[in-house]
């Protein structure tokens, strides 16, 4: 344990961490062995003599035991009021009597016995500082307090002391002497916070993990638990917040022994790595006169881990009252505490085998007990005559303890990096010191004064040649731009001639097409008419007997063929209606146009003119004209553009929402995915998908449209696809579906979310927005269903890899597309299960952004709150020093 003060703090630490070095690089020496001290250095001494370094009985390593007494509490006042205390304490002889009866007692010797009156310093001072001056010193040490429940472990333990100072525990104590004696630019100090419940590691620092697996070196024995969260501490304040953190994620529970029992074993790790200058033994060389030659000093890192152990109390079901989930709770804190138990009698009878994995709490004081740690062990005590049974065992129990011996030994890494950083230092010092002997100081500052001069001279000179060169490109930019938007004006002149004579050219085109379509309508009457005709004379020929088999024959063939003329001629007007009805909404189009640019609007007018209130849609009218059902049949016509005209009408009707319901009841949803089914025509499906689409912004049609096996042929076309206006469609149908709480799952396994992502690699950004409203409805869903409780897990839409598409569009040029993703980041990182891959996936920083730069308050506002009320985000935000 020898070791000065400039030993530790006088040498930098090497860059980067410790690591294993092959051959004679790493250390070991065992704390009997070492024979003498360096030269110069002090012996590190406890404040108190019962735990000094070599202990009373002068052995180092073995463990030592204080025995702390409880006062008595309100209701051993009452209810012990007649007897008096089952034990005695003698501090001056550092004895503890235990009465069996009013005339017999047992008399038992610790380390140090602690009075009921006994200060937190005072314990501290007696059982911790020692070991925590061993771990300084570059030694492994374990403090562990053990029990029955409600005898104090946890105050002596842990106690934060926020409301009194002094009623602060080992853990907040021992923390300050290690970060008052460590160098900040040397040094470092890192902990880990765990609990072991239900045999069950779980780390308190990250509720998500709590799991963590056992790792031991096969070469060395060592255990460590890499899946543990390991955080720096750089002050006092920080490692208080993180104890506070770990201390309300610890379980506890209300017995008849004590209100706030706790149900897990308590692990803090401390972890001290310490910079060291070592220096070799000195040679001697006898010529007459011994004279010493001393080696240089080489640097070290130390590693040392400090194991503060508060054990859950044992107890006795029948006292304690615990039944249920607490009566499992009091078997495992009962089963690990007796495989302890169990450990420490082997070590204390020299038995050949020590059962340490009979408990993961002794695999991880494995090194505490019969390892090569320092290890100080506290049993608290009650003076209750009612629990004298557990008195007694607790007292056994340390007395056991000690009788186990460790052998203490440092770990020393020659630290390389640090010791080549000093020579190099060294050699720069020395190249200097030879060139400024070999060039006077005058000579060099009239050099450098004139080369700066010289400098300086030509930055102005090339300042104003630069300045001049930026004045005329950016008068050559202004007259290329005036000239630009001279070309600009003429060429919207130039269109606007070229409108005008499309709108003329329109005209006389919805004008023959009138007249075709009269012309058509004629023919359809002197069809029927004709009809009517042959049907009344096949009447009078039946009624006259002269007429025979033959005629009748042939009076059913002409109207089997009037009949299929009738059929097409319906068609061929369908045809032309829709064409009369298109050309009439395009030629409105371009009056309403032309009426703007008449008005001095020009191009920046909208895109869509509205019709008039005064007018009748022409789909409507249409639809009064023809009829759903006729409509319906077209869909199934052998003339390829009566169904691209019927599809095409339904994708229109379907855009308003007092006609969705009669579609949906006439079987046009049916109809619609059949097309999307059979057809490969780019126009049908694109129509078709827009149609659904419009269908799906019904809650009871998407439903619908997912029980008939929609989603699946709107994934398939969303693969084939390459049209970005179908691509379009496809996304907008499936976005409207992501907004319905009860087709999550549905969606996810039927491919719906890999759909939507899949569509990206067109570019386009209309279906780029059409994808980001897709995830950031099913986002919301998600998040809505997190908070009313009806979702535990990850996020659905992580899971299918849709993370690293959303960062990185986060901040995408186009508002709706970084409007609907910046909404959708928010959405994720209210679940705070998302936490840990979101921050290792890079939404952390856009969250941030978002906080502070979006455009939208209310998006502001919820990144805000998403960030403050996530304990996750909170400390990587504090690890990463933002803001």
């Amino acid at each position: 344990m020898a070791s000065s003060a400039a030993s530790r703090n006088g040498a930098p630490r090497g860059g980067g961490g410790a690591r294993s070095l092959a051959g004679g690089n790493l250390r070991s020496s065992s704390y009997k062995s070492r024979p003498s001290q360096l030269p110069g250095s002090t012996l590190r001494r406890s404040s108190t003599g019962s735990f000094a370094a070599a202990g009373d009985d002068g052995v180092p390593g073995r463990v030592r035991v204080a025995v702390r007494l409880r006062p008595r509490n309100a209701e051993e006042m009452v209810a012990d009021a007649d007897f008096a205390d089952c034990v005695e304490v003698q501090p001056e002889l550092k004895r503890l009597k235990l009465r069996k009866n009013n005339w017999d007692s047992d008399t038992y010797e610790f380390d140090e016995v602690l009075t009921e009156f006994a200060s937190q310093k005072r314990v501290y001072e007696v059982v911790a500082k020692p070991v925590v001056e061993s771990v300084l010193d570059g030694y492994n040490g374990t403090v562990m307090a053990y029990g029955q429940t409600g005898t104090g472990k946890t105050f002596t333990v842990g106690h934060l002391g926020d409301g009194d100072t002094a009623s602060r525990g080992i853990m907040v104590r021992a923390m300050e002497d290690i970060l008052a004696d460590v160098a900040p630019e040397t040094d470092s100090v890192s902990v880990s916070y765990l609990q072991l419940y239900m045999e069950a590691i779980q780390d308190l620092l990250d509720p998500t993990n709590d799991n963590i697996s056992i790792v031991e070196d096969p070469k060395t024995g060592d255990v460590s638990l890499p899946g543990a969260t390991l955080l720096e501490i750089r002050d006092q304040q920080s490692f208080v917040e993180l104890l506070s953190i770990g201390e309300a994620h610890r379980i506890a529970a209300n017995t008849k022994l004590n209100t706030e029992s706790s149900r897990s074993h308590a692990i803090l790790m401390v972890h001290v790595k310490r910079s060291v200058v070592s220096q070799d033994d000195t040679l001697s060389i006898e010529n007459g006169n011994s004279s010493h030659f001393v080696k240089p000093l080489r640097p070290l890192i130390r590693k040392s881990k400090l194991v503060l152990v508060d054990l859950a109390g044992s107890e006795r079901v029948h006292k304690s009252g615990s039944e249920g989930h607490m009566l499992e709770e009091a078997k495992s804190i009962n089963l690990s505490l007796s495989a302890l138990g169990k450990c420490i009698n082997a070590l204390a009878e020299n038995c050949a085998h020590v059962p340490v994995r009979d408990s993961k709490l002794t695999r991880l004081l494995k090194d505490s007990f019969g390892g090569t740690a320092r290890t100080s062990l506290i049993v608290t005590i009650g003076p209750s005559p009612r629990h004298r049974g557990e008195t007694a065992s607790t007292i056994q129990f340390g007395q056991r303890a000690m009788k186990v011996e460790n052998m203490l030994k440092i770990k020393e890494e020659f630290d390389y990096k640090s010791l080549s950083r000093k020579l190099e230092i060294q050699v720069d010092k020395l190249i200097a010191e030879n060139e400024r002997q070999q060039k006077a100081y005058e000579y060099e500052l009239e050099r450098m004064n004139q080369e700066a001069q010289n400098r300086i001279a030509e930055v102005e000179r090339n300042f104003a040649e630069a300045l001049e060169k930026e004045r005329l490109k950016c008068q050559m930019e202004y007259m290329e731009s005036v000239k630009k938007l001279e070309e600009k004006m003429l060429t919207n002149q130039r269109k606007v001639i070229n409108l005008q004579d499309q709108v003329v050219s329109v005209s006389d085109e919805v004008a023959e097409v009138r007249k075709l379509l009269q012309n058509e309508t004629q023919r359809r009457k002197a069809s029927e008419e004709e009809v009517n005709k042959l049907n009344t004379r096949m009447g009078q020929l039946m009624q006259s007997e002269a007429g025979g088999d033959g005629e009748i024959l042939r009076i059913h063939q002409l109207l089997e063929v009037e009949t299929q003329k009738k059929k097409k001629l319906e068609e061929e007007v369908m045809i032309l209606k829709s064409q009369l009805l298109q050309l009439s909404y395009e030629a409105d189009q371009s009056r309403r146009y032309m009426e703007r640019v008449g008005s001095g609007n020009g191009l920046n007018g909208t895109d869509s003119p509205s019709v008039n209130n005064g007018e009748k849609a022409p789909v409507g009218t249409l639809f009064e004209q023809v009829g759903l059902h006729q409509i319906l049949s077209y869909l199934e016509s052998e003339d390829a553009n009566v169904q691209i005209h019927a599809v095409k009408v339904l994708a229109n009707l379907a855009a308003e929402e007092a006609n969705q319901e009669k579609i949906v009841e006439a079987g046009g949803l049916t109809s619609l995915l059949m097309l999307l089914r059979k057809f490969e025509d780019e126009t049908v499906r694109r129509v078709a998908a827009g149609a659904i689409a419009n269908l799906a912004m019904n809650e009871t049609n998407q439903e619908l449209i997912m029980t008939q096996g929609g989603i699946t042929l709107l994934t398939m076309t969303a693969a084939d696809a390459e049209d970005p206006q179908t691509l379009r469609m496809v996304a907008g149908a499936i976005a409207n579906l992501c907004g319905n709480d009860k087709l999550q799952m549905k969606l996810k396994s039927e491919g719906g979310i890999k759909a939507l992502l899949g569509m990206v690699r067109c570019g386009h950004a209309d279906v780029l927005s059409q994808v980001a409203r897709g995830i950031a409805n099913f986002a919301k869903c998600e998040s809505r269903a997190a908070t009313q409780g009806t979702k535990n897990g990850r996020s659905l839409l992580i899971d299918d890899g849709a993370l690293p598409w959303i960062v990185q569009n986060a901040n995408n040029e186009a508002a709706p597309i970084r409007r609907h993703i910046e909404l959708a980041l928010c959405h994720l990182a209210q679940h705070e299960v998302n936490a840990k891959e979101m921050i290792s996936g890079g939404a952390l920083w856009e969250l941030v952004r978002i906080s502070h730069d979006c455009s939208r308050e209310d998006i502001r506002s919820l990144a805000r709150r998403t960030l403050n009320s996530s304990p996750t985000f909170r400390s990587e935000m504090r690890r990463l020093r933002i803001d």
